[in-house]
């Protein structure tokens, strides 16, 4: 990270215009690691819920910290060249969108972990049926983060709104996940941790859904210059 920064200030070759292309899609490559990291740990947070599985889930918990090393790099770069190169505002704005990104996808590991927390606790618990809405919201999350990241990087305001749109299906979902845990903990008290644990892995995948509309919500103002509240 360090060395391409320092080339990104030094080096001559193509102009100054071509030097911060290059280190601005060196920016936008890792993001989309850093989008690929928050997805494999949702995925692995998300079957280690559904099969009881505390190793997988303490394995989310414990590469965590590359997410947030990772965060921490990409802030770095994107500060060092806002205050070393000059850009213009539209460059400004994309710098400031691929910031909050990776704010928000750092904040989406949190959620991945929380619900690997989650999972460490069912396993221990009498086994109940997982909510069958709950594996549907994990990958609908994981579908919708990469589309995030794909309209992020091609600054695309059609596939930005649908992810947004789509937000509602996770909203239905949890809606389901709260009505099916109030009645398992009515028809069998002795369930109601596992209910619980269950509902709060939903409420998790739901603010996360939040967390990538948001992101959809910076590239449609970064592709129209309007600010839209598109998660209503």
């Amino acid at each position: 990270m360090e060395q391409r920064i320092t080339d990104a200030g030094t080096e001559q070759h193509g102009g100054p215009r071509a030097t911060f292309d290059r280190a601005l899609d060196g920016v936008k490559d890792d993001v989309l690691r850093l989008g690929a990291k928050v997805e494999e740990a949702l995925e692995q947070a998300g079957r280690a819920l559904v099969e009881r599985d505390p190793d997988l889930a303490d394995r989310v918990r414990w590469d965590d910290r590359q997410v947030n090393n990772l965060q921490r790099d990409i802030n770095t770069e994107i500060t060092t060249l806002i205050a070393t190169q000059g850009p213009v505002a539209r460059d400004v704005r994309e710098l400031l969108a691929l910031y909050h990104a990776a704010a928000e996808l750092e904040r989406m590991g949190d959620y991945a972990v929380n619900i690997a927390k989650l999972a460490q606790q069912l396993a221990s618990e009498p086994e109940t049926p997982m909510l069958k809405q709950i594996p549907r919201m994990e990958q609908i999350c994981r579908e919708q983060l990469r589309a995030a990241m794909r309209a992020l990087v091609d600054v695309s305001e059609a596939e930005a709104r649908g992810v947004c749109e789509r937000d509602d299906e996770i909203d239905h979902l949890y809606n389901s996940v709260y009505e099916d845990a109030m009645e398992l903990m009515q028809v069998a008290p002795e369930r109601a941790r596992q209910a619980t644990h269950m509902l709060f892995a939903a409420h998790h995948l739901e603010r996360l859904g939040d967390r990538v509309t948001n992101i959809g919500e910076d590239v449609v103002f970064l592709a129209t210059g309007q600010v839209e509240d598109l998660n209503p």
